[in-house]
């Protein structure tokens, strides 16, 4: 596997996760396929929680992308249909976190995610 400047944020994103979170690398899946419009996508990182639910999806970008809108986009239509309850998009140097509002489809925007409980 190539270390694309993509993959470098992925790769230390899900470090953070699991030593300053706590995530369990168990809970942690990578390029999970789903499909939407008949079209296969890829979430970059997918986080479950203790139940089996989706809890968490990031999308990473390389440090050269800006994180713009058409991001926020993407991973809002990945979570459509996986409804997981934060989403996060980070390219190395800015992150933003959110948390869902299902009843107003809309989500929040946090200063962090919470630990692994």
């Amino acid at each position: 596997m190539v270390l694309t400047p993509e993959e470098w944020v992925r790769q230390h994103y899900v470090c953070f996760l699991i030593e300053e979170k706590e995530y369990p690398i168990s809970l942690i899946a990578l390029e999970k396929q789903l499909i939407i419009n008949n079209r296969r996508k890829r979430t970059d990182i997918l986080v479950f929680n203790n139940k089996g639910n989706h809890e968490i999806i990031v999308e990473c970008k390389a440090p050269s992308i800006k994180i713009t809108q058409d991001t926020f986009d993407q991973i809002a239509r990945y979570n459509l249909k996986l409804k997981a309850n934060y989403l996060i998009v980070t390219n190395g140097l800015e992150h933003f976190y959110c948390k869902m509002d299902f009843e107003k489809e809309t989500y929040i925007f946090l200063k962090d995610i919470p630990r692994h409980l």
